[in-house]
């Protein structure tokens, strides 16, 4: 089943600070309080209890951020009536899409810019400062950088746009690094000034290519919305099961 793919990528995607409560493995981002950095993988078919959930709640209250899921609901379907029952709520329903990087399509793209992949710190910079201006962020910092600095160095992609005729960096892309072959395509940034002209999905389409020199043989995405999701449908990406954001608001 693919959703189990996906937990096993996200649990991974976790790292060796993250925490056990129950059938739930948490990721806490101690630098940045935002809801994305911040949540638990229930185990497959998890079944919690009560306590369990209490638990984990706790677990996030102790670190003062919002107790929250990020899964796939297919892979644990016992787990959404616990979280409800606890006075969790849904923030959203998301398709999950994958596209095989031989199926990539490319799209038209503004001729005025160029996209690449980026190694180096002050290329990380830029694309950090594009990607926290994109999604209403405070300011980019060494965290931030940090955080790409890490994908990088466990496999990962990450992509900046680049504009030829002012040299500024107007859009970004990563992937997460991989696990047995499967990672997301994340953070598809572009500037205000600069959207409309095709680069999201040129982006996405050059991290999905990319990605199989990677090792990524899965790459997946979910999209925020219907616009993002009919631009991945362009480049390729198809459904293939949902998402779950579920949270417990104060």
């Amino acid at each position: 089943m693919f959703g189990a793919d996906v937990h096993a990528y996200l649990r991974s995607a976790a790292g060796a600070r993250a925490r056990r409560r129950g059938p739930f493995t948490i990721r806490l981002d101690e630098h940045n309080d935002a809801l994305p950095f911040n949540y638990a993988i229930p185990d497959d078919d998890a079944d919690p209890t009560e306590n369990q959930v209490a638990a984990l709640v706790s677990a996030f209250r102790e670190r003062a951020r919002t107790p929250r899921l990020e899964y796939v609901p297919q892979a644990a379907p016992k787990v959404e009536g616990a979280l409800l029952a606890a006075g969790f709520t849904v923030e959203g329903r998301y398709p999950l899409l994958v596209c095989p990087p031989d199926e990539v399509v490319d799209t038209p793209v503004d001729p005025t810019v160029r996209i690449e992949l980026v190694t180096t710190d002050a290329g990380l910079w830029q694309v950090a400062h594009v990607m926290n201006a994109a999604f209403e962020a405070p300011e980019a910092n060494e965290y931030d950088v940090a955080r790409l600095r890490r994908i990088l160095d466990g496999g990962g992609i990450v992509a900046a746009v680049v504009d030829t005729t002012t040299a500024d960096v107007v859009g970004a892309g990563q992937t997460g690094s991989p696990y047995q072959g499967v990672a997301e395509v994340a953070s598809i940034a572009v500037r205000v000034s600069h959207r409309r002209r095709g680069i999201g999905g040129a982006v996405t389409a050059l991290l999905t290519r990319a990605g199989a020199d990677a090792g990524i043989t899965i790459p997946f995405l979910t999209p925020a919305d219907d616009d993002a999701a009919r631009v991945y449908a362009r480049v390729g990406y198809r459904k293939v099961g949902e998402a779950l954001h579920i949270s417990l608001r104060a």
